[in-house]
């Protein structure tokens, strides 16, 4: 009755993951949704994190708005940034567009966020709010490597030249070195407030509210079209944050060591499922991780399984699934094509982002396996007692007494049959021929759940 508990439990964990990955992998970016009329006035959202999922998300919304006719885009930016290869997709999407884009920076537009303002065609700020620190920081937050620097400054300056910008000014918002006088002193990162930027040349103008910036813009008569992510959307930017990817990889791999070391389908092995599943699905949906990369981890964890189960040890076979997985969990964090690889300073966040994960890994499963086994609550989803001879268990009564004794056989050994041994009838199967009634016979082997017996003479 216990083990059809278990097979059932372990039936619906399995029934639940399966449930979970038709819907995730179901998903659809194009959902049904209300459509305005031709002409109007689009309102995008440029909060949170800039990752990849806002990028989707605003390609979306330029896409619609242009097949739509719009009077133009108004960017509603509140973010201190985010990831530099996204921001750098969303500025090409908004230097490639014919709509005319304008940006209102409500609090904040930080680092990626002042790229992605500098990209459109005005900007105008409400009071209080401020624009700039542009440099490159890694995952660790201290300032990037130099080629980075020098990327960021480069497209910081060409997209402030595109929209008739001072170019030194957008610079200066990358680069401490770069000094403008009676602006920014050497070894200052330049961030300009509202009014500073009206000042330079950077901003416009300064309005409260987004209703203002409609009134400047003449679209009061145009219907005004607030355009939002889907919820899907959301969960799926949710599950990409580079911190819920670093959680996900533990899950995974924390999950598929302590499922080796109880084999089956337990709890290990489900967490290690779900983890694989949320790590990979919106990454897929939104087209960092491809299909070969996923296969590539799935023949990483086969390897794995091999080294294992069919050839114990650390050879090969382990060495290259460790690799196959490490390997493709970090390529799926990479808006790469087939084997053609982004520059390094465009995927220097997958990379701390793995670094961070199997540091964290490594000293978790340290702790785990070194206090987890105390724990009795983990006891009841892993096995971790020991269920060997030396612990008390055996699966079968010992037959070593009998090693070497001589008997009697009571019936013919075909070859199994019964011999008498000091008064003991014992099953025994004979080693090499047919052994009749009434031969002596002597046991030469007890190992495992037989005793093995010979013809004597």
């Amino acid at each position: 009755m216990k083990s059809n508990r278990i097979s059932a439990t372990r039936f619906s964990s399995f029934a639940i993951i399966m449930v979970m990955m038709t819907f995730i992998f179901a998903f659809d970016a194009n959902q049904e949704e209300y459509i305005p009329e031709p002409g109007a006035v689009y309102l995008i959202h440029v909060e949170g994190l800039i990752d990849n999922g806002l990028h989707k998300y605003i390609q979306r919304g330029l896409t619609q708005a242009s097949s739509n006719e719009a009077s133009g885009v108004i960017l509603y930016i509140d973010t201190f940034g985010g990831l530099v290869d996204a921001a750098d997709k969303i500025r090409k999407n908004l230097l490639d567009t014919d709509l005319q884009v304008i940006s209102f920076i409500d609090k904040n537009a930080a680092s990626a966020g002042a790229l992605i303002a500098l990209a459109t065609d005005s900007i105008y700020m409400a009071p209080g709010a401020s624009i700039g620190a542009a440099t490159v920081v890694d995952g660790t937050g201290t300032y990037a490597s130099e080629k980075m620097q020098s990327y960021m400054r480069g497209i910081m300056r060409s997209t402030a030249q595109a929209k008739g910008r001072d170019p030194k000014i957008a610079e200066a918002m990358v680069d401490e070195r770069v000094v403008i006088e009676g602006v920014v002193e050497e070894g200052q990162l330049l961030t300009l407030s509202t009014s500073e930027a009206i000042e330079l040349g950077v901003a416009n103008g300064t309005f409260r509210t987004v209703d203002e910036v409609v009134a400047e813009m003449g679209w009061e008569d145009k219907e005004f079209f607030d355009f939002q992510e889907f919820w899907a959307e959301s969960v799926l930017r949710f599950l990409a944050n580079p911190v819920m990817s670093s959680i996900l990889m533990l899950m995974m791999l924390g999950g598929l060591y302590f499922e080796l070391q109880s084999p089956g389908i337990g709890f290990p092995g489900i967490v290690s499922g779900i983890g694989t599943l949320l790590f990979f699905a919106p990454l897929y949906i939104m087209g960092l991780a491809q299909s070969w990369e996923i296969v590539l981890f799935f023949i990483g964890v086969s390897l794995i399984l091999v080294e294992v189960f069919v050839l114990p040890g650390f050879g090969i076979s382990g060495v290259i699934g460790i690799s196959l997985v490490i390997f493709s969990m970090a390529t799926s964090l990479i808006g790469n094509v087939g084997l053609s690889f982004p520059e390094m300073h465009q995927v220097s966040q997958a990379i701390w982002t793995m670094a961070v994960t199997l540091i964290l890994g490594i000293a978790l499963l340290a702790s785990m396996i070194r206090y987890l086994p105390e724990n009795k609550m983990f006891n009841r989803f892993v096995l971790v007692d020991q269920t060997d001879r030396n612990h008390g268990y055996t699966s079968s009564d010992s037959k070593d007494d009998l090693q070497g004794l001589e008997g009697v056989a009571l019936t013919s050994l075909r070859p199994a049959g019964t011999v008498l041994i000091e008064d003991r009838r014992i099953d025994v199967v004979s080693v090499g021929d047919f052994i009749e009634k009434g031969a002596h016979v002597k046991v030469v082997d007890t190992s495992g759940s037989r005793v093995m017996v010979t013809r004597l003479g």
